[in-house]
């Protein structure tokens, strides 16, 4: 229950804070390519519920239909503004809704979309005990992950053999020491992450010095 109150009460003041920006980040979108300005995408939630996750489209609109579930640093599919979104992860902001209406936490094992969900079924019976999250030790530790896999000669077989049942034995570990305060530091840690990577992108390096 505590958990779920800090849930509301933090996606509330993250949408206040963040309603400028993801201002910002509509017009860009919808100024620079045709189509909407949200993607929504079902992943499956807790008890195996399905929803829809929801991002900043960072892609062109046809995409789904034209390449793989997953994405790689290099994908032609990513706009041009969508690979700053991306970068910054901004494309995320719209989960604070997801969090607002009980399909997501802020921390917790990552939604999965629901043909990787299936390969894994019976690990994911385990995690999908609690909500998925908008970040969660392996999101920390693949904080690269499309740079990771744009490596591989075949990412989705990268994916699936290597990278996501590692993020399942992360899940796992979370699971086993879950606690309000491990969260708050999880999601402090992603914040610092999320500004170190902004400070040493090439908008950041642009900054005069009394902005970085």
């Amino acid at each position: 229950m505590l958990k779920r109150v800090f849930d509301i009460v933090a996606a509330l003041v993250g949408i206040v804070l963040f309603a400028p920006l993801m201002l910002v980040a509509v017009l860009c979108i919808k100024g620079t390519t045709r189509g909407p300005a949200l993607f929504r995408q079902q992943r499956i939630g807790r008890n195996f519920k399905p929803f829809n996750i929801l991002k900043f489209r960072t892609m062109v609109v046809d995409a789904p239909r034209m390449g793989l579930a997953i994405t790689t640093a290099d994908d032609p599919r990513i706009t041009s503004v969508g690979r700053v979104l991306r970068g910054l992860k901004i494309d995320e902001l719209p989960q604070l809704f997801n969090v607002l209406f009980g399909e997501m936490s802020f921390v917790g094992p990552r939604p999965e979309v629901p043909k990787y969900v299936e390969l894994f079924r019976e690990d994911f019976a385990e995690l999908l005990k609690v909500r998925p999250g908008i970040t969660d030790p392996a999101s920390l530790e693949y904080v690269d992950e499309a740079a990771v896999l744009a490596a591989c000669d075949n990412a989705e077989e990268a994916y699936v053999r290597d990278v996501l049942p590692r993020k399942i034995e992360l899940g796992k570990e979370y699971l086993r020491t879950a606690g309000l305060w491990g969260d708050v530091r999880l999601i402090v840690r992603t914040l610092l992450r999320i500004l170190r990577r902004g400070a040493s992108s090439p908008a950041g390096r642009r900054r005069p010095p009394d902005n970085a």
